[in-house]
């Protein structure tokens, strides 16, 4: 199973790329091992000791990957090859990565949180992804969207001017009953 990584713009997390995997990763998000009962990859993962946070997804290319988060006194380069086989050989077993995941769209029937959904699915989900996050909507009252950041976007320094110049400005812009946007 061919693997390879990119560099995320947080400095504590990587995404490994599985290039010739054929299921489509759901997009979930582990940010500590308690979070992971469903998972055996993630547990697994968790079990190396310097990993803190585990992330399956897939990019605006199609491409799976997992975004791994790690201590800040784990170095990439003694650590990358061991994260590698431990991600294909669970990806070879045929095991589903989360047990009894179903992924599914939730519909809220409001316009206007429909037009905030679209935007945060077609236009900034897909550039998180690139960097080996995720973004989902959490609510949307008083003018506040209201986002979860997750994998490598969890606790990136650049997170805050992402969500501030990037994802507010274009919220604010397309949809004007948006006055700001907040990370829970």
């Amino acid at each position: 199973m061919n693997i390879y990584t990119e560099l995320t713009p947080n400095p504590s997390s990587l995404k490994f790329i599985t290039e010739d995997y054929e299921k489509s990763f759901p997009t979930y998000d582990f940010p500590n091992l308690e979070s992971a009962e469903k998972s055996e990859l993630a547990k697994n993962l968790f079990a190396l000791g310097y990993v803190t946070g585990v992330m399956f997804s897939k990019d605006h290319f199609k491409r799976n990957f997992v975004t791994i988060s790690k201590t800040d006194d784990a170095k990439w380069e003694n650590i990358i090859p061991e994260i590698k086989k431990v991600i294909s050989e669970y990806l070879l077993t045929g095991k589903p990565l989360v047990d009894g995941y179903e992924e599914t769209q939730q519909n809220y029937g409001d316009d206007v949180i429909d037009k905030i959904k679209s935007l945060i699915d077609n236009e900034i989900r897909p550039a998180v992804a690139m960097d080996g996050g995720d973004i989902t909507f959490e609510s949307f009252e008083d003018g506040v969207v209201k986002l979860h950041l997750k994998g490598s976007c969890s606790g990136c320094p650049s997170s805050l001017i992402t969500l501030k110049q990037g994802i507010q400005a274009l919220l604010t812009r397309m949809v004007p009953e948006v006055k700001s946007v907040e990370a829970i």
